[in-house]
């Protein structure tokens, strides 16, 4: 039926429960067997991944080219202050020519390698120079080894055996004068006890800040020579690695490092600080990690990052930073959650980069996978450092530390509390704004990054968890959120990892009007949606989700029905789902049949059903617009895949699946087109519903009589319902006392009585006391109903020609009674809510303009045949 303009559009008042909601009501009438009706279902099932793993135990990826969950990790994975650095370029070697050094040589320019270039990474090294060989004639000096003819190696070998003391004695103490040197090199340095003056000098003295990889420094074979300077310069300079000459002068306080940074020496008060305070925790930690005394580790791991924090040394602050992650670096190999996850804390807010990133990501990602340390994760700033590497990391140069970071987040998001701590902390708008630099990335690319695809899976995945969380559909919607995840798709439809999340998302958040809204007026939305449903046809999972969200989209806006209508080959890919799927379905239970079945094709066979569930369900909703209805309603092919899944399936077996496709039916065959496929096939539509109302099912017996309300409008239905006794049916149904049911059976009804070979049955089988009984119980809160009754009174009536022997003598008078008071505008309104002007104003409307018309109509019509006299029979012939 049309719904009334003056129709309210909300709720006006509460009552108690069990009683009807105004609300309730006006849905219940509109709810008319003609009109088309979106379809509700539940969301698809998705099993819980068992083991946390990068990627899920289905995953279509390449085990070879994407990230392992599973991988050894030590302290050696770290890059500490000892470390050998790597460079990406190799050294040109110089012309060598054995000679004495003499106190001048001319000046050679330092050649450099294009760190871009691809002959820095496939020229061969360097040859080894020949050995010099007046090499026996020089006296071994502090800086000597960077002028030898010989190798880094060789020098070492020399130096170790020749006397120590020889070589520090030319070492004056620092309060003494700066030797005068001939030969210009390196600045010299007081010597370190226990330490070969020959081995590289430890990061922190280098001006290394993380123990991060530096250049390589040229080996002696390939030392740029530095022209001689006067004896009485205070002034040195020397090629640093990277080929550039440095500078320091004896007075200065600062020197540089090997990156060529400018390094601030501690002043006595931090030195101080650091021998009192940060030096005993960090012995502490080391003793306790020796006994394996995890709880003293923690312990002291806390006091020693609560001091950092406090005397904000953290970050890239403290100068014993490099000293400080050495240590941490050689305690990783103690293989306790506690422990590890306070040291990666550690880490972490030291700001590290680079492999030190990647490592400490994997670590953290190597205690989240075990769900039992989840509450480590809830003490602490962990959470903030995780989320802070985030925002922060660039997904290009860091993308396997990213992979990681994000995945143990999206392990953290398994769990409800720590869920809740996420999205305190803006873990979606992190999340959101990460997924946002990956799109613009890939957009300024030719074609996407894999690894990329990688971070996202993760990124996603974690999305899917957190989307159930409270204001999380409104922290997605203010990240634009939804929208990336638009182009995403677009650029990953292959993923099927990928676009298994995405769709996981989507149809969370589309149960819900705000978000659903938003994807409505999303312009790229739809396109995307049947791209993904064309490129993964065969992957159920994602298909039956795409599907349902598709199915919110359209039961809440009318526009959205029209819009997925329009776009280019939509039908054709619903079309073939549906078939595709169908096929399948019929193969696999034809298989069982044989008993050659398994639990896994048991399991196709199910998904089956269930992408056809919801593939139905997006048709049914989009005929509901007038545009849209009679095109459909005129598909051979789609009105003869809905009878392939009837006459297929049965309901007791199937029953969402067969009232879906019924119910799609019923909108169908509202519209009654010279065209429309619904009329060619209506008796066979007919003959298959029958067997769904014999079935012992009340919800198929609804949904199948919805259609013969429908379809009963041809002479040729209601013969052969009648003869299949349908019509007394429809009489039982209205002793059923559910409003709905009700509803129903009076429609079909009208139909019948159209017909005067069909009206006797209505008072035979008790009819007319029934439908005064049903205006006593529901007419006062549903007059759209009540005028439906008087209408098939009215029908029943046509040849009348005495009211008692029409309806039945006690039935006229209980039948006069009832319209004389409900007729009554006190009598009809003396149960309504006064205070609520709107309802009053809405009941007396439909009071007025439905029910009064044909009522009085009804009223005087049983009037004028009433009379005490009874008509006399004409006498039989004898």
């Amino acid at each position: 039926m049309d719904q009334k303009k003056n129709k309210p559009e909300r709720p006006f008042y509460i009552p108690p429960k069990n009683v009807p909601t105004p609300s309730e009501i006006i849905s219940d009438a509109k709810r008319s067997i003609k009109n088309p009706r979106s379809l509700p279902t539940k969301r698809p099932f998705t099993p819980r991944d068992e083991r946390r793993s990068l990627f899920p135990t289905t995953t279509c990826r390449n085990p070879d080219s994407r990230p392992p969950s599973a991988f050894s990790l030590s302290s050696k994975h770290f890059d500490g202050p000892e470390s050998r650095p790597v460079s990406g370029a190799r050294l040109i070697p110089l012309d060598h020519k054995p000679g004495l050094i003499s106190a001048s040589f001319p000046e050679e320019t330092p050649q450099i390698v294009d760190l871009d270039s691809s002959e820095s990474t496939s020229s061969p090294l360097p040859p080894k120079p020949p050995t010099d060989p007046n090499k026996t004639q020089r006296k071994y000096t502090r800086n000597s080894r960077l002028y030898s003819g010989n190798s880094v190696e060789e020098s070492s070998k020399t130096v170790k055996t020749s006397s120590l003391t020889d070589l520090s004695k030319q070492v004056k103490s620092p309060d003494s004068e700066p030797t005068k040197r001939v030969n210009s090199g390196p600045k010299e340095r007081t010597p370190v006890e226990g330490r070969d003056e020959t081995q590289p000098l430890p990061l922190e003295e280098r001006g290394e800040g993380d123990g991060k990889e530096m250049p390589h420094r040229a080996p002696s074979s390939a030392a740029v020579r530095s022209p001689p300077r006067s004896a009485g310069s205070r002034e040195e300079s020397r090629v640093g690695s990277g080929g550039s000459k440095r500078t320091s002068s004896a007075g200065s306080t600062g020197r540089t490092g090997s990156a060529g940074k400018r390094e601030v020496e501690e002043t006595p008060e931090e030195a101080s600080f650091y021998t009192d305070h940060i030096a005993p925790l960090l012995e502490k930690m080391t003793v306790s990690a020796k006994k394996k005394e995890a709880d003293h580790v923690v312990k002291f791991t806390d006091e020693l990052y609560a001091i950092l924090l406090k005397e904000n040394l953290l970050g890239k602050n403290c100068k014993r930073r490099s000293v400080i992650l050495k240590t941490i670096f050689k305690i990783l190999d103690l293989d306790d959650p506690k422990v590890l996850l306070r040291l990666a804390r550690l880490i972490l807010s030291f700001k590290v980069s680079g492999n030190n990133l990647t490592s400490v990501c994997k670590l953290v990602f190597k205690v989240s996978r075990n769900e039992k340390n989840d509450p480590q994760f809830l003490r602490g700033d962990i959470l903030d450092l995780l989320l802070e590497t985030v925002r922060n990391t660039d997904p290009v140069s860091s993308s396997e530390a990213l992979i990681y970071c994000v995945g143990a987040i999206k392990f953290m998001t398994g769990n409800t509390k720590i869920v809740k701590e996420l999205v305190k902390k803006d873990c979606i708008e992190a999340l959101a704004n990460l997924l946002i630099g990956i799109n613009k990335t890939n957009r300024e690319n030719s074609k996407p990054n894999d690894q990329l695809g990688h971070i996202l899976v993760q990124l996603t995945a974690a999305m899917r968890n957190l989307a159930d969380a409270s204001s999380s559909r409104e922290r997605l919607l203010n990240s634009k959120g939804l929208e990336s995840l638009c182009y995403v798709i677009d650029t990953y439809t292959a993923d099927g990892d990928l676009m298994l999340n995405i769709s996981r998302i989507f149809s969370k958040v589309t149960l819900h009007t705000d978000c659903c809204m938003a994807l409505i007026t999303q312009p790229s939305a739809y396109k995307s949606f049947i791209h993904l449903l064309n490129k993964q046809q065969h992957k159920a999972d994602v298909v039956v989700r795409v599907c349902f969200i598709l199915g919110n989209m359209t039961a809440k806006n009318d526009d959205a029905r029209l819009r997925l209508f329009q776009e280019n080959k939509s039908m054709d890919a619903l079309l073939a789902i549906m078939k595709y799927y169908l096929d399948r379905d019929i193969k696999i239970k034809s298989r069982e049949k044989e008993k050659e079945t398994s639990k896994q094709d048991s399991s196709k066979g199910n998904d089956c059903e269930d992408v056809l569930i919801k593939t139905v369900r997006v048709v049914a909703n989009m005929s509901i617009n007038e545009m849209v209805g009679p095109v459909l309603a005129s598909n051979q092919q789609f009105v003869e895949l809905l009878l392939n899944i009837l006459e297929c399936k049965d309901v007791q077996s199937s029953e969402e699946l067969s009232l879906n496709t019924v119910a799609t039916i019923n909108n169908l065959s509202f519209y009654n087109t010279k065209t429309s496929a619904i009329t060619d096939q209506q008796m066979r539509i007919i003959e298959v519903l029958l067997k769904m109302v014999l079935a012992d099912n009340m919800e198929a017996m609804v949904e199948s009589s919805r259609v013969f309300g429908n379809l009963t409008r041809q002479k040729c239905v209601r013969d052969y319902l009648v003869a299949n006794k349908v019509d007394q049916m429809m009489i039982t149904m209205l002793d059923s006392g559910n409003r709905e049911v009700v509803y129903i059976a009076c429609g079909v009804l009208i139909n019948f009585m159209v017909d005067d070979e069909n009206r006797s049955i209505l008072k035979k089988d008790g009819g007319i006391a029934k439908l005064v009984e049903v205006l006593r119980d529901f007419a006062k809160t549903d007059w759209e109903l009540a005028s439906m009754v008087c209408q098939i009174l009215w029908n029943y009536s046509v040849k009348i020609t005495s009211t008692n022997s029409c309806f039945g003598e006690q039935e006229s008078k209980d039948l006069n009674d009832v319209l004389l008071e409900l007729l009554d505008r006190e009598c009809a309104f003396e149960d309504l809510d006064e205070e609520d002007e709107e309802m009053k104003h809405f009941f007396h409307d439909t009071w007025s303009e439905d029910f009064c018309p044909v009522a009085t109509q009804l009223l005087q019509r049983m009037e004028s045949y009433s009379s005490d006299l009874e008509p006399i029979e004409s006498p039989s012939e004898s």
